[in-house]
């Protein structure tokens, strides 16, 4: 697939630009391989710190309630058991770690299979590296306007940091900058659309084994 390469202002630049194909248009996409690296995701950003006491932890007297025999009801034991207001909860949550170990290569295959799935939507723009000279929010809303970039959620792939790019999307809620070690298959099926600078596609197709 070939791509023009956009200035900053929306025209292009005249570079063309062809997505290597181990990257951006493998044969077999895997749904089953997308979905187990962005569960994995979804599971590493879970905090897992729910906790609820049981009937050892509650402060409440241990005395009995009353005789075990002859009282008309239910013996009871202790006013920490589960069927009395406030007392302990059972089955509770418990701090714990929801990630999992998911395989290096079912990864690379899920951000591959991504990657394929928006260049067949058309969804990826290229744009020649820029800089911004201090933090504008307005500045960087205009770029995206500019080059197309839609008005859902975009993501955007520098080569590397810029710290004034990063602060000019930070208010937008629709906008996410990231570098390109950061890329990963949850943040590009959110995105409708990826804006990539120009250098990017290099450096993941040399990532490709």
């Amino acid at each position: 697939m070939e791509l023009s390469v956009y200035k900053i202002d929306g025209s292009e630049s005249g570079k063309k630009v062809v997505l290597d194909e181990k990257v951006f248009g493998i044969e077999n996409p895997n749904d089953h391989a997308i979905y187990l690296d962005v569960l994995n995701y979804l599971a590493a950003q879970r905090q897992g710190t729910s906790k609820t006491k049981d009937r050892s932890e509650v402060a409440y007297s241990t005395k009995k309630l009353g005789r075990q025999k002859g009282g008309g009801g239910a013996r009871h034991g202790s006013l920490k058991a589960n069927i009395f207001v406030g007392g302990g909860r059972v089955f509770g949550p418990k701090p714990r770690d929801y990630s999992f170990k998911l395989n290096k290569k079912v990864k690379q295959l899920a951000r591959l299979s991504a990657l394929t799935y928006k260049a067949q939507d058309g969804a990826i723009t290229l744009v020649e590296p820029f800089a911004m000279e201090a933090p504008k929010t307005k500045e960087l809303l205009t770029i995206l306007a500019n080059i197309k970039a839609g008005d859902r959620k975009v993501l955007v792939v520098l080569p590397e940091n810029s710290d004034n790019i990063f602060l000019s999307s930070r208010n937008l809620q629709n906008v996410k900058v990231i570098t390109v070690d950061e890329i990963n298959t949850y943040a590009i099926m959110n995105a409708n659309s990826l804006v990539l600078i120009d250098g990017v596609q290099d450096i993941l197709a040399a990532r490709v084994k």
